[in-house]
């Protein structure tokens, strides 16, 4: 174990959890219930509780390579994705849903340049976002920003097709939302679905 983790332990002991050591009670006596499902990237740079500025206990958060969801129903098994959505969904009855992707997403760019030694499961998983690929056209980093916001759509568009969460999204009881945050500026652009547009959240 590096030594700048455990002294982020010591840290974490010291300075962050005494401020909130009320509210970790109150979690443990009362139990999680958070507000928002949060799926966003594995990429060490994508942190939905700095991004959103959350306390502890309001984001139930789910993270994979590319900000995936995949198909409700999977052969070979169990999904921890799939489960952990409806884990959120029936059992801790969310409100929202936020799918998070972002500038620079490397499971985005191997849908275009597959990185070499790639696993089977790897190439399976990131090909799952497959349908976000523009065809016929040179990779500029402005098409690989274009893909990242497409296969945000796509992930919510699979969303819908979990029966429970369809079923709460028509009772007006989730609410689906797609964010792309840009690294580099440290924005979060919201899809705002009356425009067609991801729009810069101020």
């Amino acid at each position: 174990m590096t030594q700048e983790l455990l002294q982020g332990i010591s840290r974490f002991r010291k300075e962050y959890f005494p401020r909130y050591r009320e509210q970790y009670r109150r979690l443990v006596e009362e139990g999680q219930h958070p507000k928002t499902l949060f799926i966003g990237c594995a990429d060490s740079r994508v942190v939905p509780d700095v991004i959103t500025d959350a306390p502890p206990g309001e984001l139930f958060v789910v993270r994979n390579v590319g900000n995936i969801v995949p198909p409700p129903k999977k052969e070979g098994g169990p999904h921890g994705v799939s489960a952990a959505i409806e884990y959120a969904v029936d059992i801790l009855e969310v409100s929202e849903i936020v799918v998070c992707g972002h500038s620079h997403c490397g499971a985005v760019e191997s849908l275009y340049h597959p990185p070499e030694g790639a696993s089977e499961n790897l190439r399976q998983w990131v090909e799952l976002a497959g349908a976000a690929r523009v065809e016929g056209e040179p990779v500029t980093p402005e098409l690989l920003r274009r893909t990242e916001r497409r296969s945000i759509l796509l992930q919510l568009d699979r969303l819908m097709d979990f029966p429970n969460v369809r079923g709460r999204v028509e009772a007006n009881q989730i609410n689906l939302f797609g964010w792309h945050y840009l690294i580099e500026e440290g924005e979060v652009h919201i899809f705002d679905v009356e425009r067609g547009e991801f729009v810069l959240q101020e």
